[in-house]
């Protein structure tokens, strides 16, 4: 037996943190497209259940077009069951409301431990058991879960795990209270990235992550984890598929000693050759290190050096000033001044004084002052 495990879809995202209008569109277009593929991948390859852990949505105002679209996709592929955990983005419900004929291949859960069994043989099914969190429940949802240990368990729950349980929060999943619970895998939604570990003593969790990165702090591969079941002894693998039409990636350059743009840009080239880059993904530019104060290191201009390379570039700077005030402190010029009464600012820190040096030094020299 086959089965997708996917989260955190949060389809009609807005998407213009980084993004303009246009590219923001067009990502918010992709998003629903990578998971209506995922669902053909499921019809073509064997999968007859989906697993969807939480925030389909995300939030409450998705378009009229996106329910029909995903609607659609369920109803087209009868021989799939959809197993459907809302999460805690809220638009969950509305999706449910305002579906007129509901699909009788999707599957809901409640505030009570929803059970199905997706497969029997020999008086031992493959089971999978799943519950929406609230601040309701909280207190009785370990305590309620009774799972057969004939049985291949897998559970479904969207939220944070913990050590332990806190009564005061519906986000937060005990993995100490879900012990000895006859566990076989534990899906779950709600962390953006691939992540998983033991549920002891015959189990283990696992997030997903989210199928699309949306923002530079959901950098790296992103997709859907296909669980493979042997249906006549219960084992099983699993397997992490990168599915993500497009990956956000985060480098990090040390442009120490950079006097000239050009220095700045051969140290980019490099930092980039190192990685395995794609025109279609977006990048993000982390200038690190000490710089000269009159390095003319300029944001604009680097970044739209690569703007035809990748879909979507950012350059973020993130360096130091290497100032030595003793260079300047008996130098009998303005810069010399202007150094002076800056070092002597009790009211500032050395990285602000450092950064007032810098832009002083920039307007001195006649230059564009970045801020």
């Amino acid at each position: 037996m086959r089965i997708i495990h996917c989260a955190d879809i949060h389809l009609d995202s807005r998407m213009t943190a980084n993004l303009d209008n246009v590219k923001a569109k067009e990502r918010k277009s992709e998003i629903l497209d990578t998971f209506l593929r995922m669902i053909d991948y499921a019809g073509n390859n064997d999968v007859n259940t989906i697993i969807i852990s939480g925030d389909l949505f995300d939030t409450k105002s998705f378009s009229v077009g996106t329910r029909n679209s995903i609607v659609d996709a369920i109803e087209n592929h009868p021989e799939i069951g959809f197993y459907y955990i809302k999460g805690n983005h809220g638009g969950g419900d509305r999706f449910i409301e305002l579906i007129n004929e509901f699909p009788v291949n999707l599957h809901l859960f409640g505030e009570s431990w929803k059970k199905y069994k997706l497969f029997e043989q020999n008086g031992s099914s493959i089971t999978l058991s799943g519950v929406e969190l609230s601040l309701n429940n909280v207190s009785t949802v370990y305590s309620s879960l009774l799972l057969d240990p004939r049985d291949f368990n897998i559970v479904t729950m969207h939220g944070q795990i913990s050590t332990y349980q806190d009564k005061n929060s519906s986000d937060i999943i005990s993995l100490s209270d879900l012990r000895n619970k006859n566990i076989d895998y534990l899906a779950l939604g709600h962390v953006h990235e691939y992540k998983e570990g033991n549920v002891p003593p015959r189990g283990k969790y696992c997030y997903c992550g989210c199928l699309e990165g949306r923002g530079f702090d959901e950098c790296g591969k992103h997709g859907f984890v296909l669980l493979d079941i042997n249906e006549d002894d219960f084992s099983y693998t699993t397997e992490f598929i990168d599915f993500a039409k497009r990956h956000l990636y985060e480098i990090s350059v040390d442009i120490s000693g950079c006097i000239t743009n050009t220095d700045i840009k051969k140290k980019i080239d490099e930092a980039i050759d190192a990685h395995n880059l794609e025109s279609k993904d977006l990048i993000k530019i982390v200038l690190v290190g000490d710089i000269e104060v009159d390095c003319e290191k300029n944001i604009e201009y680097l970044a739209k050096q690569y703007a035809d390379d990748f879909y979507f570039v950012k350059v973020k700077d993130d360096t130091r000033i290497a100032v030595d005030y003793n260079d300047y402190e008996l130098d009998a010029s303005l810069k010399g001044e202007f150094v002076r009464i800056v070092k002597g600012d009790d009211s500032l820190n050395e990285e602000d004084k450092a950064e007032i040096i810098r832009c002083g030094f920039q307007a001195l020299n006649r230059e564009d002052i970045e801020l």
